[in-house]
Protein backbone atom coordinates (compact mmCIF):
# COMPACT_ATOMS: atom_id res chain seq x y z
CA UNK A 1 0.00 0.00 0.00
CA UNK A 2 1.23 3.48 -0.76
CA UNK A 3 0.27 6.77 0.84
CA UNK A 4 1.90 9.73 -0.84
CA UNK A 5 4.56 7.37 -2.18
CA UNK A 6 5.30 5.82 1.23
CA UNK A 7 4.50 2.33 2.42
CA UNK A 8 2.11 2.38 5.38
CA UNK A 9 4.18 0.75 8.08
CA UNK A 10 1.47 0.29 10.71
CA UNK A 11 -1.22 -1.30 8.55
CA UNK A 12 1.20 -3.93 7.33
CA UNK A 13 2.19 -4.73 10.93
CA UNK A 14 -1.38 -5.00 12.16
CA UNK A 15 -2.44 -7.15 9.23
CA UNK A 16 0.54 -9.46 9.70
CA UNK A 17 -0.28 -9.85 13.41
CA UNK A 18 -3.81 -10.87 12.44
CA UNK A 19 -2.41 -13.53 10.10
CA UNK A 20 -3.48 -11.83 6.89
CA UNK A 21 -1.84 -12.43 3.53
CA UNK A 22 0.76 -9.67 3.00
CA UNK A 23 -0.22 -9.02 -0.61
CA UNK A 24 -3.73 -7.94 0.45
CA UNK A 25 -2.36 -4.91 2.29
CA UNK A 26 -2.00 -3.08 -1.01
CA UNK A 27 -5.79 -2.91 -1.35
CA UNK A 28 -6.12 -0.17 1.28
CA UNK A 29 -5.99 3.45 0.17
CA UNK A 30 -6.11 6.31 2.67
CA UNK A 31 -7.62 9.61 1.70
CA UNK A 32 -8.20 12.95 3.41
CA UNK A 33 -6.51 14.00 6.61
CA UNK A 34 -7.16 13.66 10.31
CA UNK A 35 -5.58 15.03 13.42
CA UNK A 36 -5.44 13.46 16.86
CA UNK A 37 -3.08 16.04 18.30
CA UNK A 38 0.63 16.19 18.85
CA UNK A 39 2.58 13.90 21.13
CA UNK A 40 5.62 11.68 21.43
CA UNK A 41 3.88 8.51 20.21
CA UNK A 42 2.33 7.74 16.79
CA UNK A 43 -1.32 7.64 17.80
CA UNK A 44 -2.51 8.71 14.36
CA UNK A 45 -0.67 5.78 12.82
CA UNK A 46 -2.25 3.39 15.31
CA UNK A 47 -5.71 4.72 14.51
CA UNK A 48 -5.25 4.52 10.75
CA UNK A 49 -3.63 1.09 10.88
CA UNK A 50 -6.27 -0.58 13.07
CA UNK A 51 -9.11 0.73 10.92
CA UNK A 52 -7.20 -0.21 7.77
CA UNK A 53 -6.69 -3.76 9.03
CA UNK A 54 -10.40 -3.94 9.86
CA UNK A 55 -11.23 -2.80 6.31
CA UNK A 56 -8.98 -5.53 4.93
CA UNK A 57 -10.69 -8.17 7.07
CA UNK A 58 -14.13 -6.97 5.98
CA UNK A 59 -13.07 -7.08 2.35
CA UNK A 60 -11.60 -10.56 2.76
CA UNK A 61 -14.75 -11.93 4.43
CA UNK A 62 -16.95 -10.33 1.79
CA UNK A 63 -14.89 -11.95 -0.96
CA UNK A 64 -15.04 -15.36 0.70
CA UNK A 65 -18.80 -15.14 1.11
CA UNK A 66 -19.17 -14.11 -2.52
CA UNK A 67 -17.37 -17.28 -3.51
CA UNK A 68 -14.36 -15.46 -4.93
CA UNK A 69 -10.68 -15.32 -4.15
CA UNK A 70 -9.48 -13.28 -1.19
CA UNK A 71 -6.94 -11.50 -3.39
CA UNK A 72 -9.45 -9.01 -4.85
CA UNK A 73 -7.33 -6.10 -6.17
CA UNK A 74 -10.08 -3.47 -5.92
CA UNK A 75 -9.19 -0.63 -3.51
CA UNK A 76 -10.59 -0.25 -0.02
CA UNK A 77 -10.76 3.47 0.73
CA UNK A 78 -10.42 4.69 4.32
CA UNK A 79 -10.91 8.38 5.10
CA UNK A 80 -8.50 9.60 7.76
CA UNK A 81 -10.91 12.31 8.85
CA UNK A 82 -13.52 9.68 9.65
CA UNK A 83 -10.91 7.66 11.52
CA UNK A 84 -9.78 10.60 13.66
CA UNK A 85 -13.38 11.53 14.47
CA UNK A 86 -14.35 7.99 15.41
CA UNK A 87 -11.32 7.59 17.69
CA UNK A 88 -12.65 10.34 19.94
CA UNK A 89 -16.33 9.53 19.45
CA UNK A 90 -17.05 9.92 23.17
CA UNK A 91 -15.85 13.55 23.03
CA UNK A 92 -18.12 14.39 20.10
CA UNK A 93 -21.20 12.84 21.72
CA UNK A 94 -24.02 15.14 22.76
CA UNK A 95 -27.13 13.74 24.43
CA UNK A 96 -30.07 16.07 23.75
CA UNK A 97 -27.51 18.86 23.51
CA UNK A 98 -25.68 17.91 26.72
CA UNK A 99 -21.99 17.04 26.75
CA UNK A 100 -21.35 13.69 28.46
CA UNK A 101 -19.37 13.21 31.63
CA UNK A 102 -16.13 11.51 30.59
CA UNK A 103 -14.19 11.31 33.86
CA UNK A 104 -15.59 11.53 37.38
CA UNK A 105 -14.07 13.88 40.00
CA UNK A 106 -12.08 11.08 41.65
CA UNK A 107 -10.64 9.85 38.34
CA UNK A 108 -7.26 11.28 37.41
CA UNK A 109 -3.60 11.70 38.36
CA UNK A 110 -2.66 12.33 41.99
CA UNK A 111 0.77 13.03 43.46
CA UNK A 112 1.89 10.39 45.95
CA UNK A 113 4.79 10.58 48.41
CA UNK A 114 7.17 9.05 45.85
CA UNK A 115 5.56 9.61 42.45
CA UNK A 116 2.14 9.62 40.82
CA UNK A 117 -1.01 7.48 40.89
CA UNK A 118 -3.80 7.25 38.33
CA UNK A 119 -7.27 6.43 39.66
CA UNK A 120 -10.44 5.41 37.85
CA UNK A 121 -13.72 6.00 39.69
CA UNK A 122 -16.25 6.59 36.93
CA UNK A 123 -18.51 3.77 38.12
CA UNK A 124 -20.19 4.25 41.52
CA UNK A 125 -18.97 0.90 42.88
CA UNK A 126 -15.38 1.76 41.98
CA UNK A 127 -15.70 5.19 43.60
CA UNK A 128 -17.12 3.63 46.76
CA UNK A 129 -14.28 1.09 46.87
CA UNK A 130 -11.65 3.82 46.49
CA UNK A 131 -13.22 5.89 49.27
CA UNK A 132 -13.35 2.82 51.50
CA UNK A 133 -9.81 1.67 50.69
CA UNK A 134 -8.21 5.00 51.59
CA UNK A 135 -10.54 5.84 54.46
CA UNK A 136 -11.63 9.12 52.87
CA UNK A 137 -13.90 11.29 55.02
CA UNK A 138 -15.86 12.22 51.89
CA UNK A 139 -15.82 11.41 48.15
CA UNK A 140 -14.22 14.73 47.30
CA UNK A 141 -11.07 15.42 45.26
CA UNK A 142 -9.38 17.28 48.12
CA UNK A 143 -9.86 14.32 50.45
CA UNK A 144 -8.37 11.97 47.87
CA UNK A 145 -5.47 14.30 47.18
CA UNK A 146 -4.57 14.45 50.86
CA UNK A 147 -4.87 10.68 51.34
CA UNK A 148 -2.65 9.89 48.34
CA UNK A 149 -0.01 12.48 49.25
CA UNK A 150 0.81 10.67 52.49
CA UNK A 151 1.32 7.25 50.91
CA UNK A 152 3.59 5.70 48.30
CA UNK A 153 2.12 5.17 44.84
CA UNK A 154 2.26 1.38 45.12
CA UNK A 155 0.64 1.50 48.55
CA UNK A 156 -2.31 3.44 47.13
CA UNK A 157 -2.49 1.02 44.21
CA UNK A 158 -2.58 -2.08 46.38
CA UNK A 159 -5.03 -0.65 48.89
CA UNK A 160 -7.41 0.28 46.08
CA UNK A 161 -7.22 -3.08 44.31
CA UNK A 162 -7.56 -4.91 47.61
CA UNK A 163 -10.88 -3.16 48.22
CA UNK A 164 -12.20 -3.66 44.67
CA UNK A 165 -11.20 -0.18 43.47
CA UNK A 166 -8.89 0.97 40.72
CA UNK A 167 -5.61 2.84 41.11
CA UNK A 168 -2.30 2.31 39.31
CA UNK A 169 1.14 3.66 40.15
CA UNK A 170 2.51 5.59 37.17
CA UNK A 171 5.41 3.58 35.71
CA UNK A 172 8.52 5.40 34.54
CA UNK A 173 9.43 2.84 31.88
CA UNK A 174 7.52 0.82 29.33
CA UNK A 175 6.11 -2.51 30.46
CA UNK A 176 7.20 -5.88 29.19
CA UNK A 177 6.39 -6.68 25.53
CA UNK A 178 2.94 -8.13 24.89
CA UNK A 179 1.58 -9.71 21.69
CA UNK A 180 -0.87 -7.69 19.63
CA UNK A 181 -3.07 -10.74 19.11
CA UNK A 182 -2.91 -14.41 20.04
CA UNK A 183 -4.80 -16.93 17.93
CA UNK A 184 -5.66 -20.54 18.75
CA UNK A 185 -7.35 -22.60 16.04
CA UNK A 186 -9.68 -24.92 17.94
CA UNK A 187 -11.03 -27.00 15.02
CA UNK A 188 -10.17 -27.82 11.47
CA UNK A 189 -11.77 -24.54 10.42
CA UNK A 190 -14.37 -24.39 7.71
CA UNK A 191 -15.58 -27.96 8.07
CA UNK A 192 -16.67 -27.28 11.66
CA UNK A 193 -17.99 -23.72 11.42
CA UNK A 194 -21.41 -22.77 10.08
CA UNK A 195 -21.56 -22.15 6.33
CA UNK A 196 -22.41 -18.45 6.00
CA UNK A 197 -23.43 -18.15 2.35
CA UNK A 198 -23.44 -14.90 0.41
CA UNK A 199 -23.73 -11.47 2.05
CA UNK A 200 -25.08 -8.16 0.73
CA UNK A 201 -22.52 -5.71 -0.63
CA UNK A 202 -20.92 -3.77 2.20
CA UNK A 203 -22.35 -6.09 4.88
CA UNK A 204 -19.89 -8.99 5.07
CA UNK A 205 -21.04 -10.07 8.54
CA UNK A 206 -24.74 -10.27 7.62
CA UNK A 207 -26.51 -13.23 9.21
CA UNK A 208 -23.81 -13.73 11.84
CA UNK A 209 -24.96 -13.77 15.46
CA UNK A 210 -22.60 -12.07 17.90
CA UNK A 211 -23.07 -12.50 21.64
CA UNK A 212 -21.56 -9.37 23.18
CA UNK A 213 -20.24 -9.77 26.75
CA UNK A 214 -18.26 -6.53 26.88
CA UNK A 215 -18.40 -3.18 28.63
CA UNK A 216 -17.06 0.38 28.45
CA UNK A 217 -15.20 1.14 25.15
CA UNK A 218 -12.88 -1.44 23.53
CA UNK A 219 -15.25 -4.40 23.29
CA UNK A 220 -18.31 -2.27 22.51
CA UNK A 221 -16.37 -0.52 19.69
CA UNK A 222 -15.63 -3.96 18.23
CA UNK A 223 -19.23 -5.10 18.39
CA UNK A 224 -20.76 -1.84 17.14
CA UNK A 225 -18.42 -2.17 14.13
CA UNK A 226 -19.54 -5.75 13.52
CA UNK A 227 -23.14 -4.57 13.84
CA UNK A 228 -22.64 -1.87 11.24
CA UNK A 229 -21.13 -4.48 8.90
CA UNK A 230 -24.26 -6.63 9.17
CA UNK A 231 -24.03 -8.80 12.30
CA UNK A 232 -26.92 -9.36 14.69
CA UNK A 233 -25.24 -8.18 17.89
CA UNK A 234 -26.91 -8.86 21.23
CA UNK A 235 -25.21 -7.44 24.32
CA UNK A 236 -25.89 -9.18 27.61
CA UNK A 237 -25.16 -7.60 31.00
CA UNK A 238 -25.87 -8.51 34.60
CA UNK A 239 -28.54 -6.32 36.24
CA UNK A 240 -26.18 -5.70 39.18
CA UNK A 241 -23.56 -3.98 36.97
CA UNK A 242 -25.31 -1.06 35.28
CA UNK A 243 -23.58 0.66 32.40
CA UNK A 244 -23.18 4.42 32.34
CA UNK A 245 -25.88 5.93 30.12
CA UNK A 246 -23.45 8.20 28.30
CA UNK A 247 -21.07 5.33 27.58
CA UNK A 248 -23.82 3.22 26.08
CA UNK A 249 -25.24 6.15 24.11
CA UNK A 250 -21.88 6.28 22.32
CA UNK A 251 -21.10 2.57 21.93
CA UNK A 252 -24.62 1.09 21.73
CA UNK A 253 -25.05 1.70 18.00
CA UNK A 254 -25.44 -1.39 15.84
CA UNK A 255 -26.64 -3.70 18.61
CA UNK A 256 -29.38 -4.56 21.06
CA UNK A 257 -29.00 -4.82 24.84
CA UNK A 258 -30.64 -7.14 27.36
CA UNK A 259 -30.14 -8.07 31.03
CA UNK A 260 -29.70 -11.60 32.38
CA UNK A 261 -28.68 -12.74 35.84
CA UNK A 262 -26.72 -15.95 35.31
CA UNK A 263 -27.21 -16.88 38.97
CA UNK A 264 -30.94 -17.32 38.28
CA UNK A 265 -31.94 -20.62 36.69
CA UNK A 266 -34.42 -19.05 34.27
CA UNK A 267 -32.00 -16.40 33.03
CA UNK A 268 -29.22 -18.96 32.71
CA UNK A 269 -31.48 -21.12 30.57
CA UNK A 270 -32.19 -18.14 28.29
CA UNK A 271 -28.48 -17.40 28.04
CA UNK A 272 -27.66 -21.01 27.16
CA UNK A 273 -30.24 -20.85 24.39
CA UNK A 274 -28.63 -17.71 22.97
CA UNK A 275 -25.19 -19.29 23.19
CA UNK A 276 -26.36 -22.39 21.35
CA UNK A 277 -27.26 -20.28 18.31
CA UNK A 278 -24.38 -17.80 18.42
CA UNK A 279 -21.62 -17.76 15.82
CA UNK A 280 -19.32 -15.40 17.74
CA UNK A 281 -18.82 -14.54 21.40
CA UNK A 282 -16.84 -11.42 22.33
CA UNK A 283 -15.85 -11.09 25.99
CA UNK A 284 -14.31 -8.14 27.79
CA UNK A 285 -14.17 -9.25 31.42
CA UNK A 286 -10.90 -9.76 33.25
CA UNK A 287 -9.35 -13.25 32.98
CA UNK A 288 -11.09 -15.71 35.27
CA UNK A 289 -14.33 -13.77 35.66
CA UNK A 290 -16.40 -15.80 33.19
CA UNK A 291 -14.72 -19.07 34.12
CA UNK A 292 -16.59 -18.90 37.44
CA UNK A 293 -19.80 -19.31 35.44
CA UNK A 294 -18.39 -22.09 33.25
CA UNK A 295 -18.11 -19.65 30.33
CA UNK A 296 -14.35 -19.37 29.83
CA UNK A 297 -13.07 -19.31 26.26
CA UNK A 298 -11.73 -22.87 26.41
CA UNK A 299 -15.02 -24.17 27.81
CA UNK A 300 -17.05 -22.33 25.17
CA UNK A 301 -14.86 -23.71 22.38
CA UNK A 302 -15.12 -27.27 23.71
CA UNK A 303 -18.90 -27.00 23.87
CA UNK A 304 -19.22 -25.33 20.47
CA UNK A 305 -16.31 -26.40 18.22
CA UNK A 306 -17.21 -24.01 15.38
CA UNK A 307 -17.58 -20.95 17.62
CA UNK A 308 -15.37 -17.87 17.28
CA UNK A 309 -14.44 -16.61 20.75
CA UNK A 310 -12.64 -13.27 21.02
CA UNK A 311 -11.36 -12.29 24.47
CA UNK A 312 -9.98 -8.92 25.46
CA UNK A 313 -8.62 -7.72 28.77
CA UNK A 314 -6.59 -4.83 30.13
CA UNK A 315 -3.15 -6.12 31.08
CA UNK A 316 -2.68 -9.19 28.88
CA UNK A 317 -2.55 -12.89 29.66
CA UNK A 318 1.26 -12.83 29.74
CA UNK A 319 1.44 -10.02 32.28
CA UNK A 320 3.11 -10.94 35.59
CA UNK A 321 0.86 -11.82 38.47
CA UNK A 322 -1.25 -10.33 39.91
CA UNK A 323 -1.69 -8.00 36.92
CA UNK A 324 -2.95 -10.58 34.44
CA UNK A 325 -6.16 -11.01 36.42
CA UNK A 326 -6.76 -7.38 37.37
CA UNK A 327 -9.35 -4.96 36.09
CA UNK A 328 -8.18 -2.04 34.04
CA UNK A 329 -9.16 0.73 31.68
CA UNK A 330 -7.34 2.57 28.91
CA UNK A 331 -6.25 5.39 31.22
CA UNK A 332 -4.90 2.95 33.80
CA UNK A 333 -2.97 0.92 31.24
CA UNK A 334 -1.44 4.12 29.89
CA UNK A 335 -0.29 4.87 33.44
CA UNK A 336 0.92 1.41 34.37
CA UNK A 337 2.60 0.68 31.03
CA UNK A 338 4.79 3.80 30.99
CA UNK A 339 2.83 5.71 28.35
CA UNK A 340 1.65 8.39 30.77
CA UNK A 341 5.25 9.07 31.82
CA UNK A 342 6.32 9.29 28.16
CA UNK A 343 3.59 11.89 27.63
CA UNK A 344 4.67 13.99 30.65
CA UNK A 345 4.57 17.76 30.32
CA UNK A 346 7.35 20.25 31.04
CA UNK A 347 6.46 20.22 34.74
CA UNK A 348 7.01 16.47 34.93
CA UNK A 349 3.37 15.64 35.61
CA UNK A 350 2.23 12.54 33.68
CA UNK A 351 0.17 13.06 30.56
CA UNK A 352 -2.19 11.12 28.32
CA UNK A 353 -2.49 10.12 24.71
CA UNK A 354 -4.61 12.49 22.62
CA UNK A 355 -7.28 9.79 22.38
CA UNK A 356 -8.24 6.65 24.28
CA UNK A 357 -6.40 4.96 21.48
CA UNK A 358 -5.72 1.69 23.27
CA UNK A 359 -9.48 1.21 23.67
CA UNK A 360 -10.52 2.23 20.18
CA UNK A 361 -7.57 0.60 18.42
CA UNK A 362 -8.08 -2.68 20.23
CA UNK A 363 -11.77 -2.55 19.33
CA UNK A 364 -11.07 -2.39 15.61
CA UNK A 365 -8.46 -5.13 15.91
CA UNK A 366 -10.99 -7.38 17.68
CA UNK A 367 -13.54 -6.78 14.91
CA UNK A 368 -10.87 -7.54 12.32
CA UNK A 369 -9.83 -10.72 14.09
CA UNK A 370 -13.42 -11.94 14.28
CA UNK A 371 -13.96 -11.36 10.57
CA UNK A 372 -10.72 -13.13 9.67
CA UNK A 373 -11.78 -16.08 11.83
CA UNK A 374 -15.17 -16.21 10.09
CA UNK A 375 -13.47 -16.09 6.71
CA UNK A 376 -11.46 -19.12 7.80
CA UNK A 377 -14.56 -21.05 8.79
CA UNK A 378 -14.78 -20.35 12.52
CA UNK A 379 -13.54 -22.60 15.28
CA UNK A 380 -11.07 -20.11 16.69
CA UNK A 381 -10.04 -18.42 19.96
CA UNK A 382 -8.54 -14.92 19.83
CA UNK A 383 -6.93 -12.89 22.59
CA UNK A 384 -6.37 -9.13 22.63
CA UNK A 385 -5.40 -6.71 25.38
CA UNK A 386 -5.02 -2.98 25.89
CA UNK A 387 -1.46 -3.64 27.03
CA UNK A 388 -0.78 -5.56 23.81
CA UNK A 389 -1.95 -2.59 21.76
CA UNK A 390 0.14 -0.31 23.98
CA UNK A 391 3.19 -2.51 23.48
CA UNK A 392 2.73 -2.29 19.72
CA UNK A 393 2.36 1.49 19.93
CA UNK A 394 5.60 2.07 21.84
CA UNK A 395 7.69 -0.63 20.17
CA UNK A 396 6.37 -1.69 16.77
CA UNK A 397 4.84 1.53 15.51
CA UNK A 398 7.27 4.05 16.99
CA UNK A 399 10.05 2.92 14.67
CA UNK A 400 8.38 3.59 11.35
CA UNK A 401 5.26 5.71 11.60
CA UNK A 402 4.66 8.69 9.40
CA UNK A 403 3.11 11.94 10.57
CA UNK A 404 -0.62 12.48 10.17
CA UNK A 405 -2.27 15.52 8.66
CA UNK A 406 -2.20 18.86 10.47
CA UNK A 407 -5.01 20.37 12.45
CA UNK A 408 -5.57 23.18 9.94
CA UNK A 409 -6.73 20.68 7.32
CA UNK A 410 -9.08 18.71 9.54
CA UNK A 411 -12.59 19.34 10.82
CA UNK A 412 -14.77 16.70 12.43
CA UNK A 413 -17.96 18.25 11.05
CA UNK A 414 -18.37 16.04 7.96
CA UNK A 415 -18.43 12.92 10.15
CA UNK A 416 -20.91 14.07 12.79
CA UNK A 417 -24.62 13.28 12.62
CA UNK A 418 -27.77 13.72 14.71
CA UNK A 419 -29.85 10.61 15.28
CA UNK A 420 -32.79 9.71 17.50
CA UNK A 421 -32.20 7.10 20.21
CA UNK A 422 -33.54 5.73 23.46
CA UNK A 423 -31.68 8.60 25.15
CA UNK A 424 -33.10 11.34 22.95
CA UNK A 425 -31.40 12.99 19.99
CA UNK A 426 -27.70 12.15 19.86
CA UNK A 427 -24.99 14.04 18.07
CA UNK A 428 -22.46 11.36 17.33
CA UNK A 429 -19.53 10.36 15.16
CA UNK A 430 -20.16 8.04 12.24
CA UNK A 431 -18.11 4.90 11.83
CA UNK A 432 -15.18 4.88 9.37
CA UNK A 433 -17.20 2.15 7.64
CA UNK A 434 -20.42 4.11 7.17
CA UNK A 435 -23.55 5.15 9.04
CA UNK A 436 -25.83 3.20 11.35
CA UNK A 437 -29.48 2.86 10.43
CA UNK A 438 -30.57 4.30 13.78
CA UNK A 439 -29.51 5.15 17.30
CA UNK A 440 -29.18 2.78 20.25
CA UNK A 441 -32.05 1.75 22.47
CA UNK A 442 -31.63 2.34 26.18
CA UNK A 443 -29.23 -0.04 27.86
CA UNK A 444 -30.81 -3.28 29.01
CA UNK A 445 -34.26 -2.68 27.50
CA UNK A 446 -34.28 -5.15 24.59
CA UNK A 447 -35.48 -8.74 24.60
CA UNK A 448 -32.86 -11.46 24.99
CA UNK A 449 -33.64 -13.12 21.65
CA UNK A 450 -31.92 -13.38 18.29
CA UNK A 451 -33.44 -11.74 15.25
CA UNK A 452 -34.62 -14.07 12.49
CA UNK A 453 -31.79 -14.86 10.06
Amino acid sequence: MTIGGERDFGTAQAWEALGGAPELVERVRYTGSGNLGEGPLPVGELARATVGACALAAGELGAVRAGGATGDPSPLVVDEGAVATAFVSERHLRVSGRAPVTFAPLSGFWRAADGWVRTHANYPHHEAALVRALGLPSPEPEALRAAVAGRTAVEVQELAYGAGGLAVAVAERYGDPQPLVETVRTTGGRERGRALGEAPQGRPVAGVRVLDLTRVIAGPVATRTLGLLGADVLRIDAPCLPEADDAYADTGFGKRSALLDLARAGDREVFEGLLAEADVVVTGYRPGALERHGLGARELSERRPGLVVAELCAWGWRAPQPWAGRRGFDSLVQAGYGIAAACAGPDGAPGVLPAQALDHGTGYLVAAGVMRALAGGGGCRLRFSLAGTGSWLVRGLAGGARATGGAARYSAGPWLRETGSGYGVLRHAVSPFGEWAGGPSRWGTDRAVWLPR
